[in-house]
């Protein structure tokens, strides 16, 4: 089956999907972007992916090409048309085409904003590796300082997961004056003695929409979190460990750098944490 994608208002096959060379996101990776998870034909947190959007956006000083409403309907259509019913939504805007190659900003008046979504289907519910865990290693942090902002700019990211790759493992943790900031594309956290800890929100670390959405289902639980940042060394000695992010949603961490955490398996909390946000999300999907 072939794939439809939106591009600027069109719902097109993706072999005939076109952008300009001169669009800002390829030249400059000026842009934002969203990953929406989608279970039973529906979308995860949909507002919270929206409003995120809507800070990015404004953070950059770029103009939004549709209304929220707009966006929502955007999502339905293609899940449509691509009879998605799990999986991701991607979607991505940047600053535009302009005329030529010019690294001062086009006046967005003149030059519209591009707007591109594209469908990804996936297994990511009954997903096999939640129930042995991840490795990781750890890196050096040497992104921007502005990692709060969803931009595309995903190049050390992805040498990161590359690190991992050929070091045998799965993903990888920044690390930042020996505390741990983030994974290469998801929230990280560790516990001890019960208690949740991941670092505190800041310009330091993207402000997950699963992170918070699982943080609040953890206090509703009355289980203990702690918001602050921690060591490479307290999490080599904690529990258990985990990520959270839209496509894998809660992930147990059970090796950093080659050292077992807890007892190198999948804890009680990451694997209660993972049902609950599955059974509380599906309720609250649109």
């Amino acid at each position: 089956m072939t794939r439809t994608v939106y591009v600027n208002g069109d719902y097109v096959p993706e072999a005939e999907a076109k952008v300009s060379v001169f669009d800002r996101g390829f030249l400059f990776a000026d842009g934002v972007y969203e990953v929406t998870s989608v279970l039973d034909g529906k979308l995860i947190d949909f507002e919270g992916h929206a409003k995120r959007l809507e800070r990015s956006l404004a953070e950059l000083g770029m103009t939004a090409p549709v209304t929220t409403e707009e966006l929502l309907e955007i999502h339905r259509e293609l899940m449509r048309q691509n009879d998605l019913h799990e999986g991701m939504i991607y979607l991505q805007i940047t600053r535009g085409a302009d005329a030529d190659r010019d690294f001062v900003f086009p006046d967005p008046d003149v030059v519209p904003s591009t707007l591109v979504l594209f469908t990804q289907a996936k297994a990511i519910a009954d997903n096999p590796v939640a129930r042995k865990g991840i490795r990781v290693i750890s890196i050096d942090d040497i992104r921007w300082g502005r990692r709060d902002i969803k931009t595309v700019q995903l190049l050390y990211p992805s040498m990161g997961k590359m690190m991992a790759k050929a070091a045998g493992k799965d993903d990888a943790w920044l690390t930042e004056d020996g505390f741990v900031t983030e994974g290469t594309s998801n929230n990280a956290y560790i516990v001890k003695d019960g208690r949740i800890i991941t670092r505190h929100l800041g310009n330091e670390i993207l402000h997950g929409i699963t992170r918070r959405a699982v943080l609040q289902f953890a206090r509703e639980a009355q289980m203990q979190v702690e918001e602050r940042a921690f060591t490479l060394e307290e999490a080599k000695d904690a529990d258990e460990a985990f990520i959270t992010s839209a496509s894998t949603f809660v992930m147990p961490v059970v090796e950093i750098d080659d050292a077992a955490v807890g007892e190198g398996a999948p804890g009680p909390v990451a694997t209660r944490l993972r049902d609950i946000y599955l059974s509380e999300s599906r309720k609250s999907a649109i």
